[in-house]
């Protein structure tokens, strides 16, 4: 909704309503546009979701795609569809280093946000709920999904 009414009243009768924004006037176009952003994000992942990814199980976790439900071990961790998108692109290539950018671009669709540190506080995240070594961090490079290799025979 855009509108000149910005009585806390109003938005919340807005948003009640079905509005799944609201933006009083006067208002930046730049704002407009990264709330259109916004919301065609959040289109394109339930879109994304009917789709899902694969289910993945990598040293006891344990992702499945189509419900969106990650479980460590026997336990299930609660994920917000960002994080949950996130591990799920780490998990597709376990392993393997991916850029911030080449994450900020398959996760949130930015095609050009280098300098960002939203990919640096979603991993921070990520290690809080699912264990600190699970992302590797490669310095000036991006992040892997770490594996844990089993010991090679007769070592």
């Amino acid at each position: 909704m855009l509108t000149t009414r910005d009585d806390e009243t109003d938005v919340l009768v807005g948003l009640g309503i079905g509005a799944d924004n609201y933006m009083t006037k006067p208002f930046s176009m730049r704002e407009l546009v990264a709330r259109i952003r916004a919301l065609l994000r959040r289109v394109e992942r339930d879109r994304s979701a009917a789709t899902a990814a694969p289910n993945v199980n990598i040293d006891g976790l344990h992702i499945e795609g189509a419900s969106r439900r990650v479980w460590s071990g026997a336990e299930e961790v609660h994920l917000t569809p960002t994080e949950f998108d996130l591990l799920s692109c780490l998990a597709a290539r376990p392993g393997t280093v991916l850029s911030r950018e080449s994450l900020l671009a398959e996760v949130w669709g930015w095609a050009d946000a280098s300098g960002t540190r939203t990919v640096d506080s979603h991993v921070k995240s990520l290690r809080r709920k699912l264990g600190a070594n699970l992302v590797r961090t490669v310095r000036g490079v991006g992040y892997a999904l770490e594996i844990r290799y089993p010991p090679e025979q007769g070592a």
